[in-house]
């Protein structure tokens, strides 16, 4: 029996880096060289700047699943995940056909958009390098969400992705996500039994912080500690879909076919506290501070850009750069008065309890705020060539301090590309297990699939 290593002819040469959307598809063309009988490559949609969007599959299954890589342009950990798991699949046949099922990987949701985050994805793995390369398109132009609901989608990579689900029909959906500081947690639509405590073991084992309260479920319900079920669809304005992501969505989409989508997000960057669930001292005061100093800072940010407007307004991607620039600044000021404890209206909606994580994760959000706009404010001086506002050097030592506060006061620690990859590929394979036991169940058929270990089924490499 095959002892589930990537060793011999399934396995490429290891990524010690995050790969680029060209370097995804070359390596899954490999794959598909090696594999012509198990693995296909189609192409499955192109995006508005004309890039081809690829769908690598593996095996012959009845039943399909469908990892989708890539929907947001600065989380690449998805593209290292999706090429494990899919030589898992190939190393292992009781994964695929084995278990009759179809592994369908979307190599890049948003190839655009990734492309535009590429300048730091070689390395050397820093904070500040990471945030003057950082890009992530305003909210309307990220693929997975449906603002005017599924019938008024008009993006190119979002129609590819409802087609594509309308299509396999999928017993289970994985879209991969990355956070940049924090720690690991996963959302469903639906419950999956047994999840939180397999998490927890795959956590402890690679060293991923879990995040016991992440800023996107502060008002989820929570299935276990680090898995939240996400709230169906509902009307909101901008701010609430930045912030609480309960839109209409590409997650919500297939789920009249049954179904179960999980969001598996794995960190960067990782933060011990976010998982400390001890009592937090002066919560209140602790809030203040946040909310009045994302409220200062987001004024500051927003003086700076109304001095370059005029000279980097014209400048080249000046319009991709602006739209995300004006949504964080637009967000931070609502954020800051739905914690502030003197300006929220708690009768309304109150606040949850704060214990050190949640208190913890609040913070490095708001943080995660203004290094964002920061870092596209810079790229959008330099891209222009000329700084006439002098504005460079007030946006590199803003930058540098935020950074610091993330290294020094929150104890950010950079975590290997392999093993957050390992950590993701892990998490979905153990989510896709119980979503098959569940489909099973509701089909009240037996379907005699092995059990899958939650052992390493890879050998973890070294970076």
């Amino acid at each position: 029996m095959n002892d589930g290593t990537t060793q011999g002819r399934c396995a490429l040469p290891p990524l010690l880096r995050y790969p680029t959307v060209d370097e995804l598809s070359a390596r899954a063309a490999t794959l598909v060289a090696r594999h012509p009988h198990r693995a296909r490559l189609r192409r499955v949609g192109t995006s508005r700047a004309g890039t081809p969007m690829w769908l690598l599959s593996v095996g012959h299954g009845s039943r399909h699943a469908l990892i989708v890589s890539g929907p947001h342009a600065n989380e690449p950990v998805g593209g290292a995940t999706v090429l494990r798991l899919a030589e898992r699949a190939l190393a292992d046949p009781r994964l695929s056909d084995g278990a009759d099922t179809t592994w369908n990987l979307l190599l890049c949701l948003d190839p655009d958009g990734s492309r535009r985050n590429e300048g730091w994805l070689s390395g050397p793995y820093t904070l500040p390098r990471y945030f003057r390369n950082f890009f992530r398109p305003g909210f309307l132009e990220q693929p997975e969400w449906l603002p005017d609901g599924a019938a008024g989608a008009v993006l190119p990579e979002t129609r590819a992705l409802l087609d594509l689900q309308d299509e396999l029909r999928p017993f289970f959906q994985c879209s991969l996500h990355g956070v940049d500081v924090g720690g690991g947690f996963v959302e469903l639509t639906r419950d999956l039994p047994g999840l939180a405590q397999r998490l927890a073991d795959t956590a402890a084992r690679l060293g991923i912080p879990r995040e016991l309260s992440p800023y996107d479920a502060l008002y989820w319900p929570r299935l276990g500690p680090a898995v939240y079920r996400i709230p169906p669809p509902r009307r909101a304005g901008l701010a609430a879909a930045i912030t609480e992501a309960a839109v209409d969505s590409t997650w919500y989409h297939p789920h009249r076919h049954g179904t179960v989508t999980a969001v598996v997000e794995a960190p960067m960057w990782g933060v011990a506290a976010v998982e400390d669930a001890s009592p937090a001292p002066d919560v209140d005061a602790v809030l203040r501070t946040v909310s009045r100093t994302l409220r200062r800072e987001t004024r500051l940010l927003a003086g700076i850009l109304a001095r370059i407007r005029p000279s980097a307004s014209t400048g080249p991607d000046a319009a991709r750069l602006l739209a995300p620039i004006d949504d964080y600044l637009m967000v931070g000021p609502g954020l800051a008065d739905s914690w502030d404890p003197d300006v929220h209206d708690s009768a309304a909606r109150p606040l949850p309890p704060f214990d050190t994580a949640r208190l913890t994760a609040l913070g490095v959000s708001s943080r995660r705020v203004t290094l964002r706009a920061a870092g596209l404010l810079h790229q959008l001086v330099t891209r222009a060539g000329r700084d006439p506002a002098g504005a460079l050097p007030e946006l590199n030592r803003l930058m540098g301090e935020w950074c610091a506060e993330y290294r020094d006061g929150y104890g950010a620690r950079w975590i290997p590309v392999a093993r957050q990859a390992e950590y993701q590929a892990r998490v979905v394979l153990t989510a896709l297990e119980l979503a098959s036991a569940r489909h099973t169940r509701e089909q009240d058929s037996h379907s005699g699939e092995p059990e899958w270990s939650s052992e390493p089924a890879v050998p973890m490499h070294r970076e």
